[in-house]
């Protein structure tokens, strides 16, 4: 038995984080047999982050080595039948969508101080409230301390905006042709970008790179179609 530990629900998202969000949606097209428990602080987590499963009772933290165990035990069932040059194109949009254009999402929500509100209720609604606010604040500078060194923290909200258009039309110009992110057929790259573009897109209230988002009609078009496809979705109730 498989167990994938997820954050609980926030913002309208039943999977609130794209790295939950693409190992279950990997676990659903395996068909791999598997239950959800959530966890409201990383901090209990192995590596201080989410997602983890527990396979057999070994915990295995981070989505792409979990995507590594699952090609194993499934045999190739995630990247088995890539050709070289999918897994070239796959991996530069993983990059995009993970390493840049997450953390520009990240921005979006917990550095805009009219949206950060909503992180105290959805991220910290179970610590007391004596505590709640010192926890966020401290949080919020850690994240913002990430950011600068990151390297995009440095740059003004109106560039880091150019930087997020730039990439979701990266994306989009690629859905547009071949309905797909490498090649004409669901990948495992696909749960990867769609499970980022669904924390945006259907983040409730929007952000600031929700509403540039939302304006990429083949954006909204690919991220159902995946979604439909793989039977997971990240909105809704969990």
């Amino acid at each position: 038995m498989i167990t994938l530990v997820t954050l609980p629900s926030a913002f309208g998202l039943r999977n609130v984080s794209p790295f939950c969000l693409k190992v279950e949606m990997a676990l659903t097209h395996l068909g791999l047999d598997f239950d959800i428990k959530t966890e409201a602080d990383p901090r209990k987590t192995p590596k201080g982050k989410l997602p983890y499963l527990i396979i057999d009772g070994e915990k295995l933290a981070d989505s792409e080595l979990i995507f590594e165990k699952l090609d194993n035990i499934s045999q190739g069932g995630l990247y088995g039948k890539l050709t070289p040059e999918e897994k070239a194109m796959g991996t530069a949009f993983t990059r995009l969508a993970e390493d840049h254009l997450y953390w520009l999402g990240v921005a979006s929500r917990w550095l805009d101080d009219d949206w950060f509100p909503h992180i105290v209720e959805g991220f910290f609604g179970f610590i007391p409230g004596i505590v709640r606010g010192f926890a966020s604040r401290s949080a919020r500078k850690e994240v913002a301390k990430t950011f600068h060194l990151q390297g995009l923290g440095r740059h003004t909200l109106e560039e880091q905006k150019r930087f997020a258009g730039r990439d979701l039309q990266a994306i989009a110009d690629i859905v547009s042709k071949h309905n797909y992110i490498v090649g004409d057929r669901l990948t495992v790259y696909d749960f990867i970008v769609a499970g980022m573009l669904s924390g945006f897109m259907d983040n409730q209230p929007p952000t600031w790179l929700s509403d540039i988002a939302n304006g990429y009609p083949s954006l909204r078009q690919y991220l159902e179609q995946i979604q439909r496809e793989v039977g997971v979705r990240g909105s809704g109730s969990l």
